[in-house]
């Protein structure tokens, strides 16, 4: 299915960095609880299925790329603000999209 350019621009997709990372013991599906600092975009937490590639410890301090403008959505007592972006690896864990160089936080990206 193909867009248009005006559907593409109505998705806010920022760079933002993990300030904290917290296991998600409720969640149906192994996750962490993260809490990101978008810059003017404000902070906000996400619960992500990243479980597979990344510890607790190396997702602090890490910047990642995350969809801001969906509805919050309600997993288990948690209330996810955003959607933090990943590819599919062949064997389904999630690798995390992120910039090649450090940027600031809430940059936007397209």
């Amino acid at each position: 299915m193909l867009i248009s350019w005006s559907d593409f621009e109505k998705i806010d997709i920022r760079v933002g960095t993990i300030l904290d990372a917290q296991d998600f013991p409720e969640a149906k599906k192994a996750a962490f609880q993260l809490v990101i600092d978008f810059g003017d975009a404000g902070i906000k937490k996400s619960s992500a299925q990243i479980t597979g590639l990344y510890s607790i410890e190396e997702l602090r301090g890490r910047q990642i790329i995350a969809i801001l403008n969906f509805p919050p959505k309600k997993i288990a007592n948690f209330s996810s603000d955003c959607l933090v972006l990943g590819v599919y690896a062949e064997n389904g864990d999630v690798v995390l999209l992120q910039p090649d160089r450090p940027v600031r936080n809430g940059c936007k990206i397209g």
